[in-house]
């Protein structure tokens, strides 16, 4: 029987997303399940938990009709198969065996890369970098992925786990603790908590009036919200968030002159907020060589929810 389908699965800090693909890059059906109730000795229990959901959705077609199934996550290793130290993930700080399991446990072949790596193979089969063989893209949700293409091939270096920009120090002094055990990465600012955190901080540093002022927990969508009502803080709060990743692609165009750094995720859907300061200081830090335009910004031409299940069910091919 021809294969005629494959499961792709994002695996994210606060949700997962499971869809059936077709060779045709349409998602005929999806589901989400929670991955923030999972604790630290929970491994087990979410990846039975996903096996039971992929079994759920695959009632929709025929389960012999499906080639494999491609699953990004955070930490996900493409070499070993693993989730291995997931900062953003309790339950995947330590080594979580996914691809053999959860393959013993369907008897489908299964493909695991990083999140971000699977939001840039969507991208680059169905996106905005079609066409691209030297582009990154940059996730920005709970926390800052990357997936780095050069020569049209994903970059993984020797252990499969190149590509962290997040992790790349964007505050060397003085800089905020990050969940990785590092101090200053660029995730702890330009995340969407990173977001939200600078928001609280300048708010305790400030007597002027704000709209966040009378919320008891602030979210990057209660900043962006401000900021289209014209709310003077959290309108500053953005040229800082996108001065600070403006700064950092300066430092990424160097090292891959890519064409494009494409950026994917909910912040990205900030518009000139976000993309105004960070183009401005992009430009103001980057070699002469490329200045004027020459490395495009783009935001993702996937949706947010289609992406990453795109780029997971082609590593399943």
């Amino acid at each position: 029987m021809s294969k005629e389908y494959v499961i792709g699965v994002d695996i994210g800090g606060q949700s997962a997303m499971i869809g059936i693909v077709d060779r045709r890059a349409n998602i005929l059906a999806r589901s989400r399940m929670d991955t923030k109730v999972y604790g630290e000795a929970d491994a087990e229990k979410f990846m039975d938990d996903l096996c039971a959901n992929i079994r759920k959705i695959s009632e929709q077609v025929d389960w012999e009709s499906i080639e494999g199934i491609g699953i990004g996550a955070p930490n996900g290793n493409y070499y070993q198969g693993t989730i291995e130290g997931a900062a953003n993930l309790p339950w995947g700080k330590g080594v979580v065996p996914l691809r053999d399991y959860i393959a013993k446990k369907t008897g489908k072949p299964v493909t695991v890369t990083n999140d971000a790596n699977a939001a840039a193979i969507g991208e680059m089969h169905y996106g905005n970098a079609k066409g691209m063989t030297n582009f990154i893209e940059i996730t920005l949700g709970t926390g800052v992925g990357s997936g780095i293409v050069v020569n049209g091939q994903m970059v993984y270096g020797h252990d499969g786990f190149a590509g962290e920009l997040g992790h790349t120090t964007a505050v060397r002094h003085n800089g905020r603790q990050c969940n990785c055990g590092k101090v200053g990465c660029l995730e702890t600012y330009a995340s969407a908590i990173g977001v939200a955190r600078t928001a609280r901080e300048w708010l305790d540093m400030s007597d002027e009036p704000s709209l966040l002022r009378s919320l008891e927990v602030i979210t990057s969508k209660d900043v962006y919200d401000a900021a289209v009502a014209g709310d003077a803080i959290a309108k500053k709060v953005f040229e800082f968030t996108g001065q600070k990743l403006g700064e950092s692609f300066a430092d990424f165009v160097a090292f891959s002159t890519p064409e494009a750094i494409i950026l994917f995720g909910g912040l990205a859907e900030a518009g000139d907020l976000i993309m105004k300061p960070l183009v401005e200081a992009m430009e103001a830090n980057l070699l002469s060589i490329w200045k004027g335009g020459k490395i495009k910004v783009l935001r993702s031409g996937l949706k947010e929810s289609d992406a990453a299940i795109l780029g997971a069910g082609a590593l399943a091919w």
